[in-house]
């Protein structure tokens, strides 16, 4: 269903006009505390409930309990004629406060000098407000578009855990569509088409215990941990075996990408990345330890499966003397095509929009993108940049909130008239 020029014109200006309204939403929605642990998100979703309900009549609502305290939300706009399906997603859990007296602004969100702070904010609470102001606008101007706009709303992401968007895909059936984008925090300058995979592994070594002045009675369970996780870190080496459009689109994106992200990015995008989290083992300093134990998150590019990744760690320790491991969990890498429609058409409302072109790129962290793409719908990452996000004072910038809705709001009303 082809829109003209002159109605998407004013489309474009009813999001430009509309836009600043995504601060009053994100505000709301930062109010209800959700913080993962323990990750109760009945509250949060029943406020994304209430905001949905006010801002779009027309909207079908529906709640989804992945448990007894993980509360999802689905909202569903339908156009003016059967067509397409564009899926906005994001994730109502949040990491916890930490220590109050850290903050020097409310968590609970405030708006001052540009930015909206608060527990949330930038992850993802803002991408979450946009994704809703989208699905606003659209289903204002209903006539313009085929298809549904749905917007999904997860309950526990943040410990990458099943009860959220995968429970939502594995149980509604229009909870993914034809392509999503995802608003999970990021930079209105880069738009991410993929994202690493990973292995967290803990391994334990055992030894034996003795006075630290008769090494020679003893054996060092540290001693042997640590060799094992030397030897894990000789999967660096492996060499990725990525299509070539993703190796393309890192290396372009690097300048833009790198200037906002930190240099090295691109060599951690496209490499093995090892990273030993956690270490524990012994108990004073003139004992030798009997035991030790590590927990280390191995980060996987487009080219390094997780079946590769686990055959190296076998190599690398099986039969080794008092050495035990285990995954903990696993997820692939995975991407959707730089060229796919959804990618180009975000890239250029991006443009259109902050009038410059945003990087296309690779995404370090995982999001719930990957989920959609490994159930076959292509994804893009388009959100507000982050800061301070995890710590004390996390807040976005409100003209970013602005950009990323009428970007999400364009890019959505492109794929559904094209």
């Amino acid at each position: 269903m082809p829109v003209s020029s002159a109605d998407r014109a004013r489309f474009a200006a009813a999001t430009a006009a509309n836009g600043g309204r995504a601060a009053g939403i994100a505000l709301r929605l930062v109010a209800a505390a959700s913080p993962n642990p323990p990750n109760d998100t009945r509250l949060v979703a029943q406020t994304a409930a209430a905001l949905a309900a006010e801002l779009i009549p027309s909207a079908e609502l529906s709640l989804h309990p992945g448990s007894e305290s993980v509360m999802n939300l689905v909202a569903r706009v339908h156009g003016a004629h059967p067509g397409r399906r564009l899926v906005f997603n994001g994730h109502l859990d949040t990491y916890p406060i930490g220590d109050p007296a850290a903050w020097h602004t409310n968590p609970r969100g405030e708006v001052r000098d540009g930015r909206l702070y608060g527990r949330g904010a930038a992850d993802m609470k803002g991408g979450i407000a946009c994704s809703m102001l989208a699905l606003t606008l659209l289903a204002e101007h209903r006539n313009l578009w085929a298809g549904e706009a749905v917007l999904t709303l997860a309950g526990d992401e943040e410990s990458m855990g099943p009860l959220g968007t995968k429970y939502l895909i594995d149980t509604v059936p229009y909870a993914i569509g034809d392509a999503a984008i995802v608003g999970d925090a990021g930079s209105p300058h880069v738009l991410r088409f993929g994202e690493k995979g990973f292995l967290w592994i803990e391994i334990e070594a055992t030894g034996r215990a003795s006075h630290g002045a008769h090494v020679h009675l003893g054996v060092n369970a540290i001693d042997r941990l640590r060799a094992a996780l030397d030897a894990v870190a000789g999967l660096r080496a492996l060499a990725p075996d990525a299509p070539a459009a993703v190796t393309a689109a890192i290396a372009a994106a690097a300048p833009l990408s790198e200037s906002l992200c930190g240099i090295g990015e691109s060599s951690v995008l496209s490499s093995v990345t090892v990273n030993v989290a956690r270490m524990d083992g012994g108990t004073l300093p003139n004992l030798v330890p009997a035991s030790a134990k590590a927990a280390v998150d191995v980060r996987l590019p487009v080219g390094v499966s997780t079946s590769v990744a686990r055959a190296a760690l076998h190599a690398a320790l099986n039969g080794r003397d008092g050495i035990t491991w285990r995954i903990l969990r696993e997820v692939e890498p995975n991407h959707t095509d730089p060229a796919a429609e959804i990618v180009q058409r975000c890239a250029a409302v991006a443009a259109e929009v902050l009038g410059t072109q945003s990087a296309i790129n690779m995404r370090v962290g995982g999001s719930d993108a990957r989920l959609y793409r490994a159930a076959g719908c292509p994804a893009v990452v388009y959100g507000p940049a982050p800061f301070n996000m995890g710590g004390a004072d996390e807040y976005v910038l409100l003209d970013e909130l602005n950009a990323v809705t009428r970007v999400h709001a364009l890019t959505a009303l492109d794929f559904l008239t094209g």
